[in-house]
């Protein structure tokens, strides 16, 4: 295999020299002055997606970029080897909700590209179609769904081609019909909620459905719709304009919701920081014109989720504890500094999240690769931890109103999948009888062998590194291998079964997950590691993470893939204009590319508390330092990259993704390709699996070309 990847490398040499001949891209420098410091920006009028000398630069980028990659064989066959996993993997589960006998869930059939609504009777087993989203239209999305108390209604939110501004509907589940209501536009991200009468709707609305608004993601309103009214009636519960005694910021989202005693309405003004203020009202207030909200949590408390039962209320702060704990106070007299402490932090890992069911709270407990399951009853407080396999177990509870009824998602690197159900008065975790396929996957824990190491970075930290890889390769440095990471909001990259990556193991690629700093592995001094001023941390680490797998001989600078995605877009971008001779290609996936501009986007005021602000002389030099695209300089020799940008995406705006290409094309000495692949039927994500599928089936192949593997290199 050595000599296969050395001669092909060796012809791979000689035709990268050719220069290709990208559309063309003016250079019309803008000099900014940012407290002193000159930073010259050659593609702002890229800014401009409704000019359309701008639209028919992203055409013929994408245009481009297709004529290059149909050229690559076996493209076709990483489609058709994923289309596969996604049968081998069965039917598929995503959001599940519990009403009396009843589960109702979107799935993804084995066969299918989209979701659709389902009912399933308990007691036959009946399953039942609800609804088809593509009877509204051709790529129409379920993107969340919830249901009245008595199963009369549900509210369906929808989205078009991966956009994020949906409109929620509602259908009668008597006549199956949908009903006039139109809610909207609504952010996918944000859940709804009937009554407890079931006669209206509570939900956050935008301000605008425009996308190319700057006010897209700012000035939500939380509002209250009547079914069977008109919207432009509906009543507005919290909002930055209406409710100005909140001192809420542009940016920060309004989310109201019912406490499942029915006791009270809770507010959050919730943001990309996680401490959060919160405000509560008595349920009644919901019948006055204007409702009288009392603060209880500040974002110096360094809470980042509560449960409130009764006057019980429960918090999980990191307050002097970086991997957190669990606290109880008094609701109507919150004491923080004396809260009762129910969980205490724990040295081997992190508290990671909280939910409840009527009776318990349940809290996950991780460590970046395993996180496991402990719940605590409401009434007693005693503790224990719940016996589901070891992996990574996330849960969520399927009518916290009415039971103890949970489900659990447990997986690994090499096992996908399997969902258990669990109720603490009824024994021990089951693997589900209903919300489970039989996933027909070889043994990939036979063929592949999977190493979690940590990694001395520049500054001595070391970072968790997790390397999977087949047992049987040469470790000489001959395999090609990809690493990703992310690093940022605190996130941490925990174990997951891919059908795409496995089909990159597959062709005898090494994959790696980078778990550097700015996420949460490690607590929450993990995540401030890799912010603002530490920002660089995430970049280095990823660095570092990249030199070990060249040093132990997984791979080489010749062979290695390096990936980000979103904010992970500071990761690649910097990663490869620091050191661009240690990766072979660059995958840039909606990335954040330049945070310098990021605070003029609509989703940009929201990134400051993880990134800073260009208001801010000291917070300049950092987002300095984070842009990758003032960093690339001309007559470099990069690597080939391959730059995804989804044309319906808000939250990372398309032309940021488009200016990083641009720039690359017009400076980088190499020889090798950038390409900017455009999807116009993608967001920053989309449901759509065969747009996903054929989306890195793409990516992919462009990849295992400019690494050299002999399968995937063009005819000439």
């Amino acid at each position: 295999m050595k000599n296969i990847f050395l001669a092909a490398g060796l012809f791979l040499s000689q035709i990268i020299t050719a220069q290709y001949n990208y559309p063309k891209t003016p250079e019309k420098p803008v000099v900014d002055n940012y407290f002193g410091t000159q930073v010259t920006d050659d593609y702002r009028w890229l800014e401009d997606l409704t000019n359309p000398e701008t639209d028919q630069w992203f055409r013929a980028q994408s245009a481009f970029s297709h004529s290059i990659i149909d050229k690559i064989p076996h493209r076709e066959d990483l489609y058709r080897r994923m289309k596969e996993m996604q049968q081998m993997n069965g039917d598929s589960f995503d959001i599940i909700l519990q009403r009396q006998n009843f589960y109702f869930y979107t799935k993804t059939k084995k066969s299918e590209n989209l979701s659709k609504l389902y009912s399933r009777n308990l007691s036959t087993g009946e399953e039942k179609l609800i609804f088809d989203p593509e009877t509204l239209g051709k790529n129409t999305q379920i993107v969340n769904f919830n249901l009245d108390s008595q199963t009369k209604k549900a509210a369906i939110l929808l989205s078009k081609s991966g956009g994020e501004i949906c409109m929620l509907r509602i259908l009668d589940l008597t006549s199956m019909k949908l009903l006039n209501d139109e809610i909207g536009p609504i952010w996918s991200e944000f859940p709804f909620e009937f009554t407890p009468d079931d006669k209206a709707i509570i939900y956050t609305r935008m301000s605008t459905a425009d996308p190319n608004s700057n006010m897209l993601l700012k000035n939500m309103k939380s509002m209250l719709h009547v079914v069977g009214t008109d919207v432009k009636n509906d009543k507005i519960l919290a909002s930055r304009e209406e409710y100005p005694e909140l001192n809420a910021l542009t940016e920060q989202f309004h989310r109201v919701y019912i406490t499942d005693d029915n006791q009270y309405l809770v507010l959050t003004l919730s943001s990309v920081k996680s401490e959060m203020p919160i405000f509560i009202a008595p349920y009644s207030e919901l019948k006055n014109k204007k409702i009288s909200w009392r603060q209880i949590v500040k974002p110096s408390d360094d809470i980042t989720d509560i449960f409130i039962s009764g006057d019980q209320l429960f918090l999980l702060t990191h307050k002097d504890a970086p991997n957190y704990k669990i606290t109880l106070t008094s609701l109507s007299k919150p004491d923080f500094k004396n809260a009762k402490v129910i969980v205490p932090e724990r040295k081997d890992g992190v508290i990671i999240s909280i939910h409840n069911s009527k009776n318990y709270l349940y809290y996950s407990l991780g460590n970046g690769i395993t996180r496991d399951k402990y719940q605590v009853s409401l009434k007693t407080l005693a503790g224990k931890k719940i016996d589901f396999p070891a992996g990574v177990n996330s849960s969520l509870s399927l009518n916290p109103r009415e039971n103890d009824n949970i489900y659990c998602n447990n997986v690994n690197w090499l096992t996908p999948l399997t969902v258990y159900e669990y109720n603490p008065g009824q024994g021990l975790p089951v693997k589900s009888r209903f919300l489970n396929s039989e996933a027909e996957f070889p043994d990939y824990s036979a063929r592949y062998a999977v190493k979690e190491v940590e990694v001395k970075s520049h500054d001595g930290a070391m970072v968790p590194l997790s390397v999977i890889y087949p047992k049987n390769m040469p470790m000489d440095g001959s395999s090609p291998a990809y690493i990703t990471g992310y690093g940022g909001y605190g996130f941490s990259y925990e174990p997951r079964f891919s059908a795409r990556l496995s089909a990159l193991l597959e062709q005898g690629v090494v994959v790696a997950v980078a778990h550097v700093r700015g996420g949460g592995e490690k607590g929450e001094e993990w995540h401030k590691a890799g912010m603002k001023a530490t920002k660089p941390n995430t970049w280095k680490d990823f660095i570092a993470c990249s030199e070990y797998l060249v040093k132990q001989q997984y791979t080489s600078p010749s062979r290695l893939i390096g990936n980000g995605v979103s904010m992970g877009g500071v990761l690649i971008g910097r990663a490869i204009t620091e050191r661009p001779d240690l990766f072979a290609v660059a995958i840039a996936e909606v990335g954040m590319t330049n945070t310098l501009r990021s605070e003029t986007t609509a989703n940009g005021p929201n990134q400051i508390p993880e990134i800073g602000s260009i208001k801010n002389e000291e917070e300049v030099k950092n987002l300095i330092e984070m842009d990758a695209q003032s960093k690339v300089k001309k007559g470099v020799s990069y690597p080939a990259v391959i730059i995804r940008v989804g044309m319906n995406d808000s939250r990372v705006v398309p032309w940021m993704p488009g200016k990083f290409a641009a720039v690359l094309q017009n400076s980088s000495s190499s020889g090798k390709p950038v390409l900017l692949y455009a999807n116009y039927d993608n967001g920053h994500f989309t449901n759509d699996l065969d747009v996903v599928f054929k989306e890195y089936a793409d990516i992919y192949a462009f990849a295992l070309w400019q690494a050299g593997h002999p399968d995937f290199q063009p005819a000439h």
